[in-house]
C-alpha cells in the first residue's frame, strides 16, 4: 500500500515538473530563435493576462445598471405620468412633483445621439437624434420655429408672434427700449418656445433666461439648451417663481398664454416681484393692438378690448408707467419708488396692494413659496447683504479657473457650452469664466440649503452681478432635461447635503443631466471625495483625483469625464 502512494505520488512531482519545463523551454526557445521579438512576446503575455483579468472582473454586475430606454427623457420632478394625479386648474399639474423614491438607475442615452454642434453652430443646427421630436415641427410649421432637414433640425429663428424672423421683432422692441443698454443685461422670457428671443438679445448682451413648462409640444427646453441657451421648466401657477426679488432687468411674454389678468393679477404681480426697479415688461400677442388682430386670433373684439382694459388697470395699480405700445408690442415700467404713484392713486381713489410684512413671505424666498396677490414696496432700505466686497472672492476664483483651464484643454474652444454651478455662493466661478473669455454660460444654483442663504441672499447678489440663476434643493431632482450640461462644477455640495440625503442620489442626478462626453469638477474636504470616487468608480465613471490649486492638504478635486 505504500508503494502505490509513493509510486503515485512520484508521478504527480513528475507531472509538475513537466507542466512548468515545457512551457519555459518554449518561450526560451523563441526568444533564442527571435532575439528582439521577446519583448513583444512579453507585451502579448501582459495583454492577455488584462484581458483575462478584463472579462472576469466585467461578468461582475456594476452597482448601477442603465434604466430601461422608456426613461431617456426622463425629468423626475415634471414627469407626465406623475402630473396626470395633479389638477389642471392654474397649471398646477405643471409645477414640480418630485417623486419620494429616487431613481436608483442611470439615465440612457437616446440611440444614435451624437455630440451636440459646437457652439455658435448650435445656436442655429441639433441633431435630431438627440431631441428627436418631430411634433413641434409639424405643430409649429406655419411659425417657422424649427424645421428638420436630413439628420439635422435647423432653427430660422420664427416664432409665434415673430414668423418673419425674431432680428425683426427684437429691432421693434428696440424702437421702443434702446438696445443694448447698461440698465437691461438680464432677462426672464415666459413660455419661451425654443428661445430664439432668448438668443437674439445675445446679440445686445443681454443674457436671458427663458422658460417654459413641459407641454405638448414636447422638449422645447429641451430644444433651446441643445441650441447652447439658457433655460430651463418653469410655470407661473400656484408657487412664486425660484428666484429672489429684483432679479431681472426685463421681463418678455410672447403669446405666451399666461392668464395676467385672473387672480386679481395674481402673475403680474409675480412679474412685478422679480423684476428690478426701472425693469420693463414687454408683452405681445393678445390683448394687444386687438382692433387689427381680432380676427387673426378668433376671438370677440369686446372680449380683448375688455381684457386690455383689465391689463391696464392692473398695471396703474402696480405703479407701471406704459412705456409704449406699437404694432404687437406694448412695454411698461416698474417704478423705481412707489411714493409718487401712491399719491396719484390717491386721487383716483385707488392705492397699491402691498405685502404685509407679517402675513407675506420675505421677497427673496422662491422656493416652494405660494404667490401672494401683493407688491413689495419700493424704495427698499438698503441692503448691507447686497453689497460685498469681491477682490479676494475674485482671486480665488481666477487662480480656480486658471486650474480648470489646465484639467480642461478644450475648455477654452466651445466644447463646452452649457455649464452649471452647483453651489454658486456668489458666482464667482460664472464671473470669473466671463471674464476670462470662455464661450460659456453658466446656470448659478444656490442650495435653499446654503447656510444663512435668505439672510445672505447670495442668490440676489448674484443677479446684482448680470449673471442668472436659481434655488435649489439638491435632495430633489433639477428642472431640466437629461443630457443638458457639458460641464458641471459641484463645490462642497457633499459636504453641505452628507447628512441631508444620499451622495449616490446626487451623483445619479448629475448623471442625468451631464452630456455624454461632458465634465464634472467636484471639489470637497479629501475624505468626502474618497467616498465620492468609490461611488463614481460604481458608476463606471472615469474619474480622476487632483489635488488643489492652493495646496490645501484638506481639499482634493475630483475630475470626472462622462465619455
Amino acid at each position: 500500500m505504500s508503494m502505490m502512494v509513493s509510486e503515485s505520488q512520484n508521478m504527480m512531482i513528475v507531472k509538475s515538473i513537466l507542466l512548468c519545463v515545457i512551457p519555459c523551454s518554449l518561450f526560451l526557445y523563441l526568444v533564442s530563435t527571435y532575439g528582439n521579438s521577446s519583448s513583444v512576446l512579453i507585451t502579448m503575455a501582459s495583454q492577455q493576462l488584462l484581458m483575462s483579468s478584463s472579462s472576469s472582473s466585467s461578468s461582475t454586475p456594476p452597482h448601477f445598471e442603465l434604466c430601461a430606454s422608456n426613461y431617456t427623457n426622463y425629468c423626475p420632478c415634471q414627469d407626465p405620468r406623475r402630473q396626470r394625479k395633479y389638477p389642471k386648474a392654474r397649471m398646477f399639474r405643471k409645477e414640480r412633483h418630485c417623486p419620494q423614491e429616487r431613481l436608483r438607475c442611470l439615465v440612457p442615452r437616446p440611440m444614435g445621439y451624437k455630440s451636440p454642434f459646437p457652439w455658435p453652430q448650435s445656436k442655429d443646427y441639433a441633431w435630431f437624434s438627440n431631441v428627436p421630436f418631430p411634433k413641434l415641427v409639424q405643430y409649429k410649421k406655419s411659425q417657422n420655429w424649427v424645421r428638420l432637414e436630413g439628420d439635422r433640425f435647423i432653427f430660422p429663428g420664427g416664432g409665434t408672434s415673430f414668423p418673419d424672423g425674431v432680428k425683426g421683432y427684437v429691432q421693434a422692441l428696440n424702437r421702443l427700449i434702446p438696445l443694448p443698454s447698461p440698465n437691461i443685461t438680464t432677462a426672464l422670457d415666459v413660455g419661451c418656445g425654443v428661445a430664439s428671443f432668448g438668443a437674439s438679445l445675445m446679440d445686445y448682451g443681454i443674457l436671458t433666461m427663458s422658460i417654459a413648462p413641459s407641454d405638448e409640444h414636447e422638449g422645447q427646453v429641451q430644444f433651446a439648451l441643445e441650441r447652447g441657451l439658457p433655460a430651463m421648466l418653469g410655470v407661473l401657477s400656484i408657487h412664486r417663481l425660484p428666484f429672489p426679488s429684483r432679479s431681472f432687468h426685463m421681463a418678455h411674454c410672447s403669446r405666451c398664454l399666461v392668464p395676467w389678468t385672473d387672480n386679481d393679477g395674481l402673475y403680474l404681480r409675480e412679474i412685478d416681484r422679480i423684476l428690478r426697479p426701472g425693469g420693463y415688461w414687454v408683452l405681445s400677442g393678445p390683448p394687444i393692438n386687438w382692433r387689427v388682430n381680432y380676427n387673426a386670433w378668433g376671438r370677440e373684439a369686446k372680449e380683448l378690448e375688455k381684457e386690455q382694459s383689465i391689463l391696464e388697470d392692473l398695471a396703474m395699480e402696480l405703479c407701471w408707467e406704459k412705456v409704449a405700445e406699437r404694432d404687437q408690442i406694448a412695454v411698461w415700467q416698474k417704478p423705481l419708488n412707489h411714493m409718487t404713484c401712491i399719491h396719484k392713486l390717491k386721487t383716483w381713489r385707488r392705492h397699491p396692494k402691498f405685502c404685509n410684512s407679517s402675513s407675506s413671505s420675505h421677497p427673496d424666498a422662491g422656493w416652494y413659496t405660494e404667490m401672494k396677490a401683493c407688491i413689495f414696496a419700493l424704495p427698499v432700505p438698503e441692503e448691507k447683504d447686497r453689497v460685498v466686497n469681491f477682490d479676494e472672492d475674485n482671486r480665488r476664483w481666477r487662480r480656480r479657473v486658471s486650474r480648470y483651464g489646465e484639467m480642461l484643454k478644450s475648455l477654452c474652444c466651445g466644447r463646452y457650452r452649457n455649464v452649471m454651478d452647483m453651489n454658486a455662493e456668489f458666482g464667482g466661478f460664472a464671473a470669473t469664466m466671463a471674464e476670462m473669455k470662455y464661450p460659456v454660460w453658466v446656470m448659478n444654483v444656490v442650495p435653499v440649503d446654503a447656510k444663512g442663504n435668505m439672510n445672505n441672499n447670495s442668490l440676489g447678489i448674484i443677479f446684482e452681478r448680470g449673471l442668472i440663476g436659481t434655488y435649489m434643493d439638491w435632495c430633489e431632482a433639477f428642472s431640466t432635461y437629461p443630457r443638458t450640461y457639458d460641464l458641471i462644477h459641484a463645490s462642497g455640495i457633499f459636504s453641505m447635503y452628507k447628512d441631508k440625503c444620499d451622495t449616490s442620489d446626487i451623483l445619479i442626478e448629475m448623471h442625468r443631466i451631464v452630456r455624454p462626453n461632458g465634465a464634472l469638477i467636484i471639489r470637497d474636504d479629501r475624505d468626502i471625495i474618497m467616498r465620492v470616487k468609490e461611488t463614481t468608480d460604481e458608476m463606471r465613471w472615469n474619474g480622476t483625483l487632483v489635488s488643489s490649486e492652493d495646496n490645501d492638504e484638506t481639499q482634493m478635486i475630483l475630475l470626472v469625464d462622462n465619455t
